[in-house]
């Protein structure tokens, strides 16, 4: 009985109720940019997450910088978390928020969990900030296409703050990776 009833509640979670609002943007257009950005708002959940993951288990030389840089990542992250889920709800949809939605929606790739030293940890972590990158610079896109210009400043706004933090982390391997060359 109480799996029939967790299904339920899943199955109605995957396709929510519009809320009225007085937003001036059709219906549709609505529908489409909260399943987008819902999209958007798992895959930020995992990014968090991640970001987590590297704060608690970096070690070995340099752990105090890389421990505070990725704590500040994440609490960066957590904005982004809410102003993503805000808009979502700004245009009458429920933000759909939970571990276990983020954990079943997101496009990023698993952290890897056998990460010890900050060079695994920077890695893994400009890793996930590259790929939330990509698909949040694609949510600008299409949600611009969809004409909601708003959701498409929210989602640049993200854009740069993450293109930010990969320098940051990746300012900590630069040294290590080659550099680009003419073709």
């Amino acid at each position: 009985m109480a799996k029939a009833s967790r299904a339920r509640k899943t199955a109605s979670a995957t396709h929510p109720r519009l809320f009225r609002t007085q937003n001036d943007l059709p219906a549709t257009t609505r529908v489409e940019v909260c399943d987008l950005l819902n999209q958007r708002l798992a895959d930020c959940i995992d990014l968090q997450t991640q970001c987590k993951q590297a704060h608690w288990n970096v070690k070995g030389p340099g752990f105090i910088g890389l421990h505070k840089l990725f704590d500040e990542i994440n609490e960066a992250v957590e904005g982004y978390v809410d102003l993503i889920a805000e808009r979502v709800v700004q245009l009458g949809g429920t933000a759909l928020g939970t571990a276990r939605v983020a954990a079943g929606r997101s496009v990023l790739s698993e952290y890897p969990l056998g990460a010890v030293t900050g060079a695994d940890h920077v890695a893994g972590l400009a890793g996930a900030l590259s790929e939330f990158g990509r698909v949040i610079r694609m949510a600008i896109e299409e949600t611009d296409a969809l004409g909601d210009k708003d959701a498409a400043d929210l989602c640049t706004d993200v854009s740069r703050d993450i293109d930010k933090w990969l320098w940051f982390v990746e300012a900590h391997r630069q040294g290590e990776i080659a550099s680009v060359q003419d073709d």
